[in-house]
């Protein structure tokens, strides 16, 4: 399995990368992938991505140990909606000794986990985004109001996973990619004469394109090729992951 990361702050961006991307083992066969964008309009929302961020980490290395002592390995589904659960108590623990605000726990969260052995995936998106399943892309837009993880923190969790919607299972997952809605700000960011490419084009590019599969730092590359032959960079924060089987 070949995996790559990305976070790249936008030129709309001066101090701080908001968005956050992570891969962790969460079993023998299995990874737990995340993208997540912290809002914007909150106070210091680099804090509340990377801070999910840390946490989803944590969870992961601790399921992946529990797998490794007793032997069992979960559906994805419950595994998926262990994490969830296990994420929105740590969270609200966290939220209430730091005597945290609500505008500073604000962020967007794609979150899956993958099993190589089986070639499926479990995925919960909170806010908005872009999937791309082989090929196939599903936009998860929100229309700049996402439901934020953090709005709920008080609220019963069984409750508020009845009443999340944006859920994917997928099967015979070969190429998967997931992204914050920065990939949808590429713009020119000089005069320059370049060739043109769409959005479409672009997106492609970046989640679906094969060449250089075998550089780990491949995403990293095809940005800069953006930039270099279309002269296009994001100018909102860009958190890509993207696996390979």
């Amino acid at each position: 399995m070949k995996k790559y990361q990305l976070t790249k702050i936008g030129d709309f961006h001066e101090n701080h990368c908001e968005d956050y991307s992570l891969i962790s083992e969460i079993g023998e066969h299995r990874d737990l992938i995340s993208v997540l964008d912290g809002c914007t309009m909150g106070e210091e929302s680099y804090f509340a991505s990377a801070l999910i961020g840390k946490l989803l980490k944590k969870i992961a290395k601790e399921e992946y140990y529990l797998e490794y002592i007793k032997g069992e390995v979960p559906s994805l589904k419950h595994q998926l909606e262990k994490v969830l659960a296990q994420l929105f108590e740590e969270l609200n623990d966290l939220k209430n000794s730091l005597q945290l605000e609500v505008d500073e726990l604000l962020s967007t969260v794609i979150l899956g986990i993958i099993d190589s052995s089986t070639k499926s995936c479990e995925l919960q998106i909170i806010g908005d985004g872009i999937i791309v399943q082989n090929g196939l892309s599903m936009e998860y837009d929100q229309e700049n109001t996402p439901d934020y993880i953090g709005y709920h923190l008080g609220e019963n969790f069984d409750y508020w996973l009845t009443n999340q919607t944006q859920r994917l299972s997928l099967d015979e997952v070969s190429d998967l990619s997931i992204s914050t809605d920065g990939i949808f700000t590429f713009s020119s960011y000089n005069k320059g004469e370049y060739s043109q490419i769409g959005t479409e084009e672009l997106i492609a590019y970046l989640l679906i394109d094969q060449v250089d599969i075998d550089n780990e730092r491949m995403l990293i590359k095809k940005l800069g090729e953006i930039e270099m032959k279309w002269g296009l960079r994001p100018t909102d924060d860009l958190g890509i992951v993207r696996v390979i089987l």
